[in-house]
């Protein structure tokens, strides 16, 4: 089995069209197939069902397509390790991290490492924690900034805490302040509050409802669906309030009034993750060294 069968199977798995595969891949369609029919007779099975206009896969192309994927972005990875050696000035990071995250965490971190290895290009997925828990685990992602606890604990991945963070209320100066103007609002007091809410998927939706079903009522929702930037953009609106990271609330300039939660408070924790079974590329390590350091 070659790693160029397996990149051309993916190609026609992801197309389900042999020219376009070829295409994609950059050779002769002829030398695909011809290809893709000897990784069958090695495998003994067939990968696909070929009818005209219509191209599937077998039980065995579906059992070995994520697989693939796998090598393929393992055998990756080595090359642009072996790459990175000669002092960094060349190379790639690929890390994911929720949206807001990207928005508080990131930016001074970045630039103090792009400052320092200006060759390594950076490649930032955005992403909620269960979607980068799975680009991690199949080899998409060297990195990846997630909320705890994991959406769905994996033996696979190694964590390690970056950032435990407060929560605050945003709201619009020009609308009445939550909690009647004190100083702190409690969660309690969002009960009288319509809430500009984060999509399905987004971790700060999932904490803050439960938050409010703890505190005794559901939540009242004006908007829901957006992401980071839609939420803080509706609340300058007017539309109403939103519970968001402090970090976040800081760097989001004028427009926003910021109140602190009372004690106990909301709080996320931030944390490093990373395949355990394979170790980051030489330009993640330092990446990752410089996030712990921060």
């Amino acid at each position: 089995m070659q790693l160029q069968q397996l990149q051309y199977f993916v190609a026609v798995a992801e197309t389900r069209h042999f020219t376009r595969a070829a295409d994609l891949v950059h050779v002769a369609q002829p030398s695909l197939s011809q290809q893709i029919k000897s990784l069958e007779r090695e495998l003994g099975a067939e990968l696909f069902l070929r009818a005209r206009g219509n191209i599937t896969l077998t039980d065995a192309g579906e059992a070995l397509l994520p697989l693939a994927r796998r090598i393929l972005a393992d055998a990756d990875t080595a090359r642009h390790e072996v790459r990175e050696l000669v002092h960094l000035r060349s190379g790639r990071v690929r890390l994911g991290a929720t949206p807001s995250v990207c928005t508080g965490l990131l930016p001074d971190v970045l630039r103090a490492f792009h400052d320092r290895y200006p060759g390594i290009r950076l490649l930032i997925e955005e992403g909620g924690s269960h979607d980068l828990v799975r680009e991690l685990a199949r080899g998409a992602l060297d990195l990846a900034l997630v909320v705890l606890p994991l959406p769905t604990p994996s033996p696979a991945l190694t964590t390690v805490e970056v950032l435990r963070e407060d929560l605050v209320v945003v709201s619009s100066p020009e609308a009445p302040a939550p909690g009647r103007g004190r100083r702190t609002v409690r969660i309690a007091d969002l009960a009288g509050e319509r809430l500009v809410m984060f999509r399905h998927g987004y971790d700060l939706r999932e904490l803050t409802v439960a938050a409010c079903r703890s505190a005794g009522f559901e939540p009242d929702f004006a908007v829901e669906g957006g992401e980071m930037d839609a939420v803080l953009g509706f609340v300058r609106a007017g539309l109403g309030v939103a519970v968001v990271p402090r970090m976040v609330a800081s760097r989001s300039g004028r427009g926003l009034r910021v109140t602190p939660l009372a004690r106990p408070g909301l709080f996320r924790a931030i944390a490093l993750a990373h395949r355990s079974d394979v170790a980051p590329p030489r330009a993640a390590r330092e990446l990752q060294r410089m996030l712990l350091e921060r």
